[in-house]
């Protein structure tokens, strides 16, 4: 069998899209180039690869074996690639990152400020749920993640670089803003406005509920933070968020914090990749980077650095 890497590059992208158009477009390849590629890649192995039914596409059986031989020779040539990228120093190369979206707030900081000292690198930055931060995990897509706590089980490897405290808000104009100590059993009776399920928000605060026997009622889901501070601003609810999120909200008054009994409920930032990746000295310097200073590019109340957190 006599097919070329470019033939199975190019293979290997209209597999995983399941479009020519798409794989094209990855590839700054014109659409008929890479029907040529396929046509000729199918030739060389007298096998049809795909089939057309209607307007989508499907691998064939032999699509799929030759689609697992693909990705891992891709596998290959990206860590033959990074070897080389060694060689070669910091000064070039991608690097790609994914945060979560309540991390956003001082990763992009610090994203940037990493741009100006290595300013030949590119930099791919998703800021996405936890269930998509998961899944690029698992498929190997992104050099690194920064995340809270990733779930056991999977093999990962994670540092942790930093408290992510959990803290309750309330809009302005609510009767408890200013109070001290206020017991959970008092804020229970109250709507909140919480995250989807499958947020590592959420899954804190059930656990920090259920060690103490309460539950707080649940009048609205949202899958975003910007969303859930403006539904508490509006009056929709409580809400439990990360403290990193709420500059803007404390600094223009429209929310407030409230000084709940067993709150905040300390959580962590880490830094999570494949177990047994090789990182590029991209992603070496940047992970180092986050464990040494991410801490600089967070802003918060001077309260929030003596207040004491509670056992999640």
């Amino acid at each position: 069998m006599r097919v070329t890497l470019r033939q199975l590059k190019v293979f290997e992208a209209v597999a995983r899209h399941l479009s020519f158009t798409r794989a094209a477009e990855e590839l700054h390849l014109t659409q008929p180039a890479v029907s040529m590629q396929i046509r000729q890649l199918e030739e060389a192995v007298e096998l049809a690869l795909f089939e057309h039914l209607g307007k989508r596409i499907y691998l064939t059986e032999a699509g799929r074996e030759l689609y697992g031989y693909s990705r891992s020779l891709a596998r290959t040539l990206d860590e033959a690639d990074e070897v080389l990228e060694q060689l070669r120093g910091v000064h070039r190369g991608h690097l790609a990152v994914s945060v979560a979206t309540t991390a956003n707030h001082f990763a992009s900081r610090l994203l940037a400020d990493f741009s100006r000292r290595f300013r030949g690198v590119s930099l791919s930055l998703d800021v996405t749920n936890r269930d998509t931060l998961l899944r690029q995990l698992v498929n190997n897509e992104r050099d690194l993640v920064i995340m809270g706590e990733p779930p056991q089980g999977m093999d990962l490897t994670a540092e942790a670089f930093m408290d992510n405290p959990l803290v309750v808000i309330a809009p302005q104009d609510h009767p408890l803003v200013g109070r001290r100590h206020i017991p959970v059993s008092q804020i229970t009776p109250m709507s909140f406005v919480a995250r989807e399920p499958g947020s590592g928000t959420r899954a804190a605060t059930e656990r920090f509920c259920q060690a103490r026997g309460v539950s707080f009622r649940t009048s609205m889901e949202m899958s975003g933070n910007e969303a859930i501070k403006q539904a508490v601003e509006a009056g929709l609810g409580l809400a439990v968020v990360s403290l990193h999120t709420l500059e803007l909200e404390l600094e223009t008054a429209r929310v407030a914090v409230l000084d709940v009994e067993g709150f905040p409920i300390l959580r962590r930032w880490y830094v999570v990749q494949r177990k047994g990746k090789r990182l590029s000295p991209v992603a070496q310097h940047f992970k180092a980077y986050v464990l040494a200073e991410a801490a600089q590019y967070v802003r918060l109340p001077v309260w929030a650095s003596t207040a004491s957190a509670a056992p999640a």
